[in-house]
């Protein structure tokens, strides 16, 4: 199990302490919102805080851009330091492109689907992808409640993937993630787990964690897609 805090729900007026604590308290990774307020409705961050949190933080930067066409901004976010830039599939007009295009700039790729989105398309760009993320809730907001129909759309993008050579291809879930339900998403298939407000909320963060981790545990982890050293966070 990965849990990636989502930083919207960060005390933004002190975000290098933030992450600073996050990484003290064994947290890997860190999931960026950018909302473009087209895409989704809410405007976030971009470049700049993305680029200032590199100079400092180890943490593996899992950037959803939650933008319209994607593709013209891909150079810039992993110019300012991305590890992993997830694009939705809703958004851009040539997927396939753009995911090789994020490869090509060396990070890892990954494809965003929203809760309405049908996931049969994965079949043709399964070879493309590093990760595909679930919305379990409709982009732009944090503190949504999960949507209980995304639990089946796990168990149908993992038998698609499977199905397709992509065994070792993680799922993300994004939105309204708790210990009270992480359990059951990972026997749906989830291998990393995003939460803000269900996380940020209730520090310390090294015992917010362990519960994730004590509950996520209800279920059989997925070890084979997470394996790789490209998962990991950055070294000093």
């Amino acid at each position: 199990m990965i849990l990636s805090p989502s930083l919207l729900s960060a005390n933004f007026g002190k975000l290098d302490e933030e992450c600073q604590a996050l990484e003290q308290a064994g947290v890997p990774w860190l999931h960026l919102d950018v909302i473009d307020g087209l895409f989704a409705p809410n405007i976030t961050f971009g470049t700049p805080v993305i680029a200032s949190l590199r100079k400092t933080s180890r943490l593996f930067f899992d950037v959803h851009l939650m933008i319209q066409n994607p593709s013209r901004y891909v150079e810039d976010f992993a110019r300012a330091g991305a590890d992993m830039l997830v694009v939705h599939a809703e958004a851009e007009t040539h997927l396939q492109r753009c995911l090789a295009r994020i490869r090509e700039l060396g990070c890892l790729a990954g494809v965003a689907l929203n809760p309405s989105t049908d996931c049969s398309f994965l079949r043709w760009i399964v070879h493309d992808v590093d990760m595909v993320l679930l919305m379990s809730v409709n982009p732009g907001f944090s503190g949504q409640k999960f949507l209980p129909v995304v639990e089946d759309k796990i168990r149908e993008v993992r038998s698609l993937l499977d199905a397709h050579g992509g065994s070792t291809i993680p799922i993300q879930v994004d939105g309204g993630v708790c210990p009270e339900n992480i359990g059951q998403l990972v026997r749906c298939g989830a291998d990393v787990f995003v939460s803000g407000s269900a996380f940020f909320r209730f520090p310390p963060y090294d015992q917010r964690l362990a519960a994730f981790a004590a509950a996520a545990d209800q279920g059989p982890l997925r070890a084979a897609a997470m394996t790789c050293s490209h998962w990991k966070p950055r070294q000093a």
